[in-house]
């Protein structure tokens, strides 16, 4: 079973002019000018992690053609400071070699400037970049900042004259309910077009949630039979063994679903639910996806139960009488031709006793069963087809098999596919690196907008205002009992009644 794994080409289109002349059918993978990266949070969590480490390697590997970082946070070091932070980085979360040379160039193109500098210091640090890169030089914009944060810093890009030639990449949450997001839209686009605007989700810049897009459009298999005809429900489960860690802050103010549902998990839900676009180019997948959102049900509260973990109240930063959800599962409805009638239930929490990235589609069974009592069929349920969104990118189809030997019994069986199975494993990007490459080339296609966010907060209003209680549950379990009830007759997927079959042992 072979699915394609490599879609960056497919799903990419070369922005050659300004920041919003796209030209079709390119292959290009990174941008086609030099790039300034301002690096708002540049000495926090995430740039440590992920974004340096990113940008490196994105370097490194010539996606970049010329890049220079201004690194910006609150820290009063200077740019030696910063690169000493960025040395530390790569040692500890670069997963790939490197030389003292490479590092050296590295270093070389990082600048630095603290907040309580102002406008007029940033722009210098800006334009004697530019002056590095020569004249054609491109601008990202990269906010990995608190919430509280975001729109200071886009007025500090305003005041600095840094809005010209650029894109700006937003870290979630965009907003907290549906006038918050309709809020800060209205304040970005003060400052910035909403094509310059590129609301990231990880989840989305993961290899295996974009070939979800080549499983359904490159193969006349599947898109036949992806509807409410054969399909009866769908599943998509994201468990986090994870706590707090130092979020605890930022998670009282969100909870689960906040965080967690409507940036992420209704994202994929669009890509699995979106109809076929007119090309796999960014503004026909960003139509269907809006077409998706459009047509959801609103949230009802009667359809989701909110969790949270035993010793949730007791973590440091944490309200003793919170009333914060560690823990969401919710049933939820699209009304349009295609999928009237299948509800998609959506699991998320902290916490939980494994973690795991997976859609589930069951298909309809059989209208009527020819094989005798006794047999074992549908003694497992129906047939699944499941997506593993995790890093390892695995697909896989069940079915009922005849058992060999005497009589007539019926096992469940599975056709799998890993990505490591295709020898390429090594050429896929980290999230974060495709993303950054896709909002330096202004291709928008696995970012949301300004629309798709408020109607997504827009749906889930009912429940905000009227959330049923949480529920404790174990740390290292399920979540609540009744997510049971919230989903019959139907049964969860996780924990799997059998494991992915490790092909490396084959």
């Amino acid at each position: 079973m072979r699915t394609a794994c490599h879609t960056g080409a497919a799903l990419g289109a070369t922005a050659e002019k300004g920041t919003g002349t796209v030209r079709k059918n390119s292959t290009r993978v990174g941008p086609g000018y030099p790039q300034v990266v301002v690096l708002f949070g540049a000495t926090g969590d995430l740039s440590r992690r992920k974004l340096l480490p990113g940008l490196f390697h994105l370097i490194k590997a010539g996606f970049i053609p010329g890049c220079r970082i201004v690194g910006v946070s609150l820290d009063e070091i200077d740019a030696d400071g910063f690169r000493a932070i960025a040395r530390e980085s790569l040692n500890q979360f670069l997963t790939r070699k490197f030389t003292e040379a490479e590092w050296g160039d590295f270093s070389a193109s990082l600048d630095y400037v603290s907040l309580s500098a102002g406008a007029g210091v940033l722009k210098e640090a800006v334009n004697s970049a530019e002056e590095a890169l020569g004249p054609e030089t491109r601008r990202v914009h990269y906010l990995s900042v608190p919430p509280r944060a975001a729109l200071p810093a886009v007025r500090l890009l305003a005041e600095a004259k840094l809005v010209e030639r650029c894109r700006i990449i937003m870290e979630k949450p965009f907003g907290t309910d549906l006038a918050s997001a309709m809020e800060l839209n209205k304040k970005l686009h003060e400052v910035f077009d909403e094509k310059q605007i590129f609301r990231i989700d990880h989840f989305l810049g993961k290899e295996p949630a974009q070939n979800i897009l080549a499983f359904r459009f490159a193969n006349g298999l599947f898109e036949p039979i992806w509807n409410r005809n054969f399909i009866d429900h769908v599943q998509i489960d994201v468990p986090e063994t994870l706590g707090l860690a130092t979020r605890a802050a930022f998670y009282e103010t969100t909870g689960a679903y906040r965080d967690m549902v409507v940036t992420h998990l209704f994202q994929i839900l669009a890509f699995m639910a979106m109809e076929p676009p007119t090309a796999l180019e960014p503004a026909p997948i960003s139509e269907e996806k809006n077409k998706v959102f459009r047509s959801m049900m609103p949230i009802e509260p009667r359809d989701v139960v909110r969790g949270q973990y035993i010793g949730y109240r007791k973590e440091p930063g944490v309200d003793p009488e919170s009333d914060t959800d560690t823990f969401i599962a919710l049933k939820c409805a699209i009304d349009n031709w295609r999928w009237a009638g299948v509800p998609f239930f959506l699991r998320t929490g902290k916490r939980l006793a494994e973690g795991q990235r997976i859609i589930s589609i069951a298909f309809q069974e059989p209208p009527k069963s020819m094989f005798p009592a006794g047999s074992g069929v549908g003694a497992q349920g129906p047939d699944h087809l499941t997506f593993d969104l995790a890093d390892a990118s695995k697909v896989s189809l069940s079915f009922y098999g005849k058992r060999p030997g005497p009589g007539f019994r019926l096992d469940k069986l599975s056709l799998q596919f890993a990505m490591s199975e295709t020898g390429l494993i090594g050429e896929v990007l980290e999230a974060y690196e495709r993303l950054i490459l896709d909002a330096m080339r202004g291709d928008h296609t696995l970012f949301t907008t300004a629309e798709g966010i408020e109607r997504l907060w827009e749906i889930s209003q009912s429940l905000l205002e009227n959330p049923p209680p949480v529920r404790l549950y174990d740390q290292g379990g399920w979540g609540p009992k009744s997510i049971h009830q919230l989903i019959a007759p139907h049964a969860w997927r996780l924990p799997f009644e059998r494991a992915w079959r490790d092909s490396a042992k084959e």
